[in-house]
C-alpha cells in the first residue's frame, strides 16, 4: 500500500484524531465521520481487530508511511530489549523528515520530507536527501542558508505548528537542531495506544 495522497481532513475525522504530522488542520469545527450523512451516523464500538487497525493507520498516516515501511520498522522494533512499542515510537520519531518537522522548518511531516527530498536540509553539515536517516544522540540539523528564504521554512518558523519536543535543542541565532537524547513514547504529538499495534502485527509477520 502506497502513501496516502488524499484529503487529509477526512482521514483524520474517520480516526477521530489530529495528526499533526498529517495536517495542520483540526477536526475540532467538524469531528463527525466523513461524508455528507456524518452528522447523522452513530458510531458503532469498534471491534477488537477495528481498535488495533485504528491505532496502528495512526501512526501511518501522522508518519507519512508506506505499510511496507511500518512493517520494517516493526521487525527492527522487535529486535530490541526495550519494548516493542516504545521502540517502535522512538524509531519513527528519529527519523530525519520528523526531526526537521519537530524542529520548525516544514507546517506538516509531509512538507518536511519534500525539503529534504529536494536537499535544503543539512545533518552535521552534510546536505542529505533521504528522508528515513535515523538521528542519533548528538546530530545536528538545520537549513541550507540559501534556502532559509524558502516561504515555506520563514512562514513556519514564525508560527510553529507545534512547540519543539525537549529532547531537541534548539538555537535560535544559528536555527539549528541538536538531538540531546532519544525521544520517548511521551514525546508522540498525539494519542495512541501503541500496545495495539504491536497486537496489530504480532500475526501477520
Amino acid at each position: 500500500m502506497s502513501r496516502f495522497t488524499g484529503p487529509r481532513l477526512k482521514i483524520m475525522r474517520a480516526l477521530g484524531v489530529d495528526l499533526p504530522g498529517l495536517s495542520r488542520k483540526t477536526i475540532a469545527s467538524r469531528p463527525t465521520p466523513p461524508g455528507q450523512h456524518g452528522t447523522k451516523l452513530v458510531r458503532r464500538r469498534k471491534s477488537d481487530f477495528g481498535l488495533k487497525l485504528q491505532e496502528k493507520q495512526k501512526l501511518r498516516f501522522n508518519y507519512g508511511l508506506s505499510e511496507r515501511q511500518l512493517r520494517h520498522l516493526m521487525l527492527n522494533a522487535r529486535k530490541s530489549t526495550e519494548p516493542t512499542g516504545e521502540t517502535l515510537l522512538q524509531l519513527l520519531e528519529r527519523r530525519l523528515d520528523n526531526v526537521v518537522f519537530r524542529a520548525g522548518f516544514a507546517p506538516t511531516l509531509i512538507a518536511a520530507r519534500q525539503l529534504v527530498s529536494h536537499r535544503h536540509v543539512r545533518l552535521n553539515g552534510k546536505s542529505v536527501n533521504i528522508p528515513s536517516i535515523r538521528l542519533n544522540v548528538g546530530d545536528e540539523i538545520t537549513i541550507k542558508p540559501e534556502s532559509m528564504s524558502l516561504p515555506l521554512v520563514l512562514g513556519t518558523l514564525q508560527d510553529l505548528p507545534l512547540s519543539r519536543p525537549e529532547w531537541l535543542l534548539w538555537d535560535e541565532k544559528d536555527k539549528t537542531g541538536k538531538v540531546t537524547h532519544l525521544p520517548t513514547a511521551e514525546d508522540v504529538p498525539f494519542p495512541i495506544d501503541v500496545q495495539q499495534v504491536v497486537e496489530y502485527y504480532a500475526n501477520r509477520m
